[in-house]
């Protein structure tokens, strides 16, 4: 079974997203922030993760160098989901190493079509 990561500081947004995924047959271990999102994956790498990038403390551009850095993580494919909608934000983000991009508002099939991607 796929595992996906969940980095979304809005609960309301990420029961949503883990809602979605869930529905959809995928193992969903979610994090409210980057920090929290590495301490996870310490204990169990995902196969996907989601990320939202505009989040307090670390943001997810910052989660995403820090997996890519890591071996243990940088082949972990990363689907950002955010509301940053610019074409430069797009392209700074695939620099930072995000796999598949979705702006906000976005609906199930955009979150599960991207996962599914990348799986």
């Amino acid at each position: 079974m796929t595992t996906v990561l969940v980095v979304e500081d809005t609960a309301s947004e990420q029961d949503l997203i883990v809602g979605y995924l869930v529905e959809s047959g995928y193992n969903v271990i979610s994090a409210a922030n980057g920090q929290e999102a590495l301490k996870k994956i310490e204990g169990k790498k995902p196969d996907v993760v989601v990320t939202d990038l505009v989040m307090p403390g670390m943001s997810g551009l910052e989660l995403c160098r820090s997996l890519k850095k890591n071996s243990e993580t940088k082949d972990v494919p990363i689907v950002a989901c955010t509301s940053k909608n610019q074409e430069l934000d797009k392209l700074w983000g695939m620099k930072q190493g995000i796999d598949v991009y979705v702006t906000k508002p976005f609906s199930r099939e955009d979150i599960l079509r991207a996962v599914r991607s990348v799986a």
